[in-house]
């Protein structure tokens, strides 16, 4: 059967006529052959046409393709998840947000707890012109031995709010829900309503640990449809910033791992270097997380060589430290017997479940966008095949290692030579109309998104954000499972996924 989905780029424009538009049951069969012949869900969303009908749209990824085609969207569809798993929460997102519903769907549940954009029925049967909606359906194990565990919403120190629920019996898990949406803040439906020049500011805070990942989708979304093209420099400074991003939060991970199993002396190491990565983003841009660096057609700041000489010791005098601390965790017996076998997701779950990132590539998945979709300066770097096969908790430290010290060696590579770069500053700008664009880059969690459709005057119509911990937190539930609740922490903080990225 030949596959009517149409192959599209990283960060190209296309004309929505251009966008297959299938027969229903065409569109679901092409999605359900793409995925079940071991592609992946990169994007699949509602969103309401001219004249207030619904359409669905789906990018699919298929080896080193992007696969794109529409549908009309019905009120009741045969759900795409009850075949594959990586659909779960796109359906559940669209039946939030547009009150429709994929019928025998096997997780049927609200994400972010908001009326939808229709006002129609509520297919979960809640009533929100109550303070409250209705009870969550948590999944309940029955039993005289069983008892349940709620740990949050609100938790201990400085957290954003989700909730986990265990039914054990005795110390043993045997399921774990996680409940999310407490963060939900309209992202999406803001960016529609907000002048362009608000766009980044938005785009910075959608997770604020992820400034770079998310800005730079952004920036990449506004340029393709308004026709700028950044200039090498730029490109070489958007790097150098996400691969920054990258080893703060891993190293960061690294200390939160250590502290967790009691081994102080890597927890500290981690929590200063951590500090001076994000000095570098400060040095870069004036701010820690790289907020004000990229804007649509390049960036804000160039790096004179002053600082690139400060930047370049800075790193020359850490990377020996960064070395030192990993062999010092790794090395260390008792933190092996804490990581080995804790929290396995074995790789056939990992890819049923569509992970993404440092939790795919910790259970034997090799996806890397820098490799696959590459963009920015990405294409002129070499990014290895950096997964691992023991899909456990330190499988994914691991991951997380080698890439501190590989993305220390890349920002090396490009500090050697001068970076030449305009500065942008911020101004308004025309989008293309009728049009749509989907940008994907590797941020440090992995695989994040921003697809954008506009209308027939150049407005946008619809703007669609994916963060890749939407792929990721049910692999937190699967590692749980049959595991000893006291492992919860370690677990946890091995995949350290965002809240508020889910929540938007």
């Amino acid at each position: 059967m030949k596959i009517k989905f149409i192959t599209i780029k990283n960060g190209e424009a296309v004309p929505r006529n251009r966008i297959p538009h299938l027969a229903f049951d065409d569109f679901r069969n092409d999605a359900l052959t793409i995925v079940g012949s071991g592609g992946n869900v990169v994007q699949f969303f509602v969103y309401p046409d001219t004249g207030g009908s619904l359409k669905m749209l789906a990018v699919l990824r298929s080896g080193n393709s992007l696969l794109t085609a529409g549908c009309d969207a019905p009120e009741i569809w045969p759900s795409f998840t009850a075949v594959h798993p990586p659909f779960n929460l796109f359906e559940r997102e669209i039946a939030e947000q547009f009150g429709i519903t994929p019928d025998k769907h096997p997780w049927l549940k609200m994400v972010r707890y908001h009326a939808n954009y229709r006002g129609a029925d509520d297919v979960f049967g809640n009533d929100y012109t109550q303070d409250i909606p209705g009870n969550y359906p948590y999944y309940a194990v029955k039993g005289e031995e069983i008892h349940e565990v709620a740990v949050g919403p609100v938790h201990a120190g400085v957290i954003e709010p989700g909730h986990f629920r265990f039914n054990c019996i005795g110390e043993r898990v045997l399921h774990l829900e996680i409940q999310l949406g407490y963060q939900h803040r309209g992202v999406e439906q803001l960016l529609l309503n907000a002048p362009p020049l608000r766009f980044p500011i938005i785009g910075e805070g959608i997770a604020g640990d992820t400034a770079i990942g998310h800005s730079l989708c952004m920036a990449q979304a506004m340029e393709a449809l308004s026709g700028i093209v950044p200039d090498p420099g730029a490109r070489i400074v958007r790097t150098i910033a996400l691969e920054l991003e990258r080893i703060a939060n891993h190293i960061g991970d690294l200390g939160a791992l250590s502290g967790d199993v009691a081994f102080l002396p890597v927890a500290n190491y981690c929590g200063r270097m951590r500090g001076d990565f994000l000095n570098m983003s400060l040095l870069m841009c004036g701010n820690r997380f790289g907020k004000g660096l990229i804007r649509s057609g390049g960036v804000r700041f160039s790096p004179t060589n002053e600082d690139r000489g400060i930047l370049s010791r800075r790193i020359k005098e850490l990377k020996p430290q960064v070395e030192h601390t990993i062999d010092l965790l790794f090395s260390a017996s008792s933190v092996r017997a804490r990581f080995e076998g804790c929290g396995p997701v074995p790789t056939e779950d990992a890819r049923k479940l569509g992970l993404v990132g440092p939790a795919g590539r910790g259970s034997g998945l090799s996806y890397d966008v820098r490799r696959c979709f590459p963009t920015e300066h990405y294409d002129r770097l070499d990014i290895p095949e950096n997964l691992e096969t023991g899909c456990d908790v330190y499988a994914r430290a691991r991951v997380r290692a080698d890439e501190v010290l590989q993305s220390i060696n890349m920002i090396q590579s490009l500090l050697r030579f001068p970076v030449e770069t305009s500065c942008v500053q911020p101004n308004g700008f025309s989008m293309a109309p009728s049009s749509f664009t989907v940008t994907v880059n590797e941020a440090w969690r992995g695989e994040v998104s921003h697809a954008v459709l506009t209308d027939e005057e150049g407005k946008l119509l619809r703007y669609k954000i994916k963060d890749p911990s939407f792929h990721n937190w049910n692999a937190l539930a699967m590692a749980l499972r049959d595991t000893g609740i006291s492992d919860f922490p370690l677990n946890n903080k091995s995949f350290n996924l965002s809240y508020c990225g889910v929540d938007l």
